[in-house]
């Protein structure tokens, strides 16, 4: 299919249920992915080790932070370029997004190695967890740059209009990891180490199909050294497209790290609970976010040929499919609560925090997906600032205080409430946000015009 029919002309139920499905599929499969290793590792009913790779889990969001800042960036990118018919300036687009993922992945890997001990100080390990953790970044580090690149040529090759292939790169990687986690976790003995190996190897195989993709499939992507380019915009616009998704992973890290220092106060099984319970919740999360993410390159096309009636046709679809898909997923996890955290861990003092600690995360499941939704308009149309404030507060600026000030006025309750409390608020300054940008755009009649006039 002509990726012209698909983004401008398909009816938009169709056109958003073609982009989302798979966009959706990749990100439960990401919620699957995630999951694997704590499920596995907790299949060992030892909390200690379950704890440590709830402590190493802000080294696999900070990786994901630059994935999503140059795939959400590089798409965004690609999808206004597609809009103005610009091919040259979509495999400029993609060979960028691919080299500087393979750069920022070896210079990880080395701090990730140099720095280890006070990496792992800083995140909590103590000396029951250190060994556990220490084993997990080890394996995990030499693995970042086929995870950066793997995450953001997801991004790149959805934008192009072919999530089919996009969700079956996200797949291999996954089925891999689910695969090999109980064979190195268990069957040979290695614990974490063995959870961050299976994930290492599963993103090495994701990547081999996306440059098998790049390479053999596509004929607007490319990952030649020629075609890549700072200049022209390139790297300005893809960093400030996906600077609100990349501060948002970033700052996510930073939280969790806040997070499990505050709660490993109260011991290691807090801690392991929470990791359950971020996992767990993040089909909630991502459910919602796949369906944001799935129509940026509809948004971003529809805003680039100048298609606004299309565009708020778009937006007001996708909100609707979120509030349903939200209350729906808040329900059953509500209903199934205990037997969601048994599923990782019988440990009886875990499950007890982890009940309470999903039920509070679960506050603000009917509603996150418009904070996306709303996100992903704002950057589409070239307003990535008030998204990346939006990002700032909900990860860092207002959630970090918020967790000290509730821990001070209710304790372990107060840490415990903290997300979802942060999250209402983002959401309604969202909603204000967006609406005043929109408003000025109908009033302006705001028009991108072609890209090479905004270069």
């Amino acid at each position: 299919m002509d990726e012209h029919e698909l983004m401008g002309r398909m009816k938009i139920s169709k056109a958003v249920a073609k982009m989302a499905v798979p966009s959706v599929i990749s990100s439960l499969v990401t919620v699957v992915y995630n999951m694997a290793d704590t499920f596995f590792v907790g299949q060992t009913g030892d909390s200690l080790q379950v704890a440590a790779v709830s402590l190493t889990n802000p080294i696999f969001i900070l990786m994901m932070a630059f994935a999503n800042m140059l795939g959400m960036g590089g798409s965004a990118v690609l999808s206004v370029a597609l809009g103005g018919k610009d091919e040259k300036r979509a495999k400029n687009a993609s060979s960028f997004v691919t080299y500087a993922s393979l750069i920022i992945g070896v210079v990880f890997a080395a701090v990730l190695i140099l720095f280890m001990n006070p990496i792992l100080a800083l995140f909590g390990a103590n000396e029951q967890t250190f060994e556990f953790a220490r084993g997990y970044t080890f394996h995990i580090s030499y693995g970042a740059p086929f995870i950066i690149w793997s995450a953001a040529a997801s991004f790149i090759v959805r934008a192009e209009g072919a999530s089919k292939e996009a969700m079956i790169g996200s797949m291999i990687g996954t089925i891999a990891n689910i695969v090999l986690d109980p064979i190195f976790i268990s069957g040979l003995g290695q614990g974490t180490a063995g959870a961050a190996i299976a994930t290492t190897i599963g993103n090495v195989l994701a990547s081999a199909y996306y440059l098998w993709y790049f390479l053999k499939k596509s004929r607007l992507l490319s990952i030649r050294w020629k075609d890549f380019t700072v200049r022209g915009g390139i790297m300005k616009r893809t960093c400030a497209s996906g600077l609100p998704t990349a501060i948002f992973s970033a700052l996510m890290s930073v939280s969790t790290i806040v997070l499990n220092q505050l709660l490993v106060a109260y011991g290691n099984d807090p801690v392991a609970a929470i990791g359950i319970v971020f996992k767990a919740n993040m089909f909630i999360t991502f459910l919602q976010m796949g369906l944001a993410n799935g129509v940026q390159p509809l948004l971003g096309y529809n805003y680039g040929s100048g298609n606004m009636e299309r565009f708020r046709g778009v937006e007001r679809y996708t909100k609707k499919c979120c509030l349903v898909a939200g209350i729906a997923a808040t329900v059953l996890y509500f209903v199934f609560r205990e037997p969601i955290i048994r599923l990782f861990i019988n440990n009886e003092g875990v499950v007890a925090y982890g009940v309470e600690m999903l039920v509070a995360y679960m506050l603000s499941g009917p509603v996150i997906g418009l904070l996306f939704v709303n996100m992903n308009c704002m950057q589409s149309v070239g307003h990535a600032f008030p998204a990346t404030v939006l990002s700032v507060l909900r990860q860092g600026i207002l959630l970090i205080p918020l967790l000290y000030l509730l821990r001070f006025l209710f304790g372990l309750d107060g840490v415990i409430l903290g997300q979802s409390v942060t999250d209402y608020i983002a959401v309604i300054l969202s909603v204000v946000l967006w609406r005043y940008i929109r408003g000025k755009l109908e009033t302006k009649g705001d028009n991108p015009g072609s890209e090479s006039e905004n270069r």
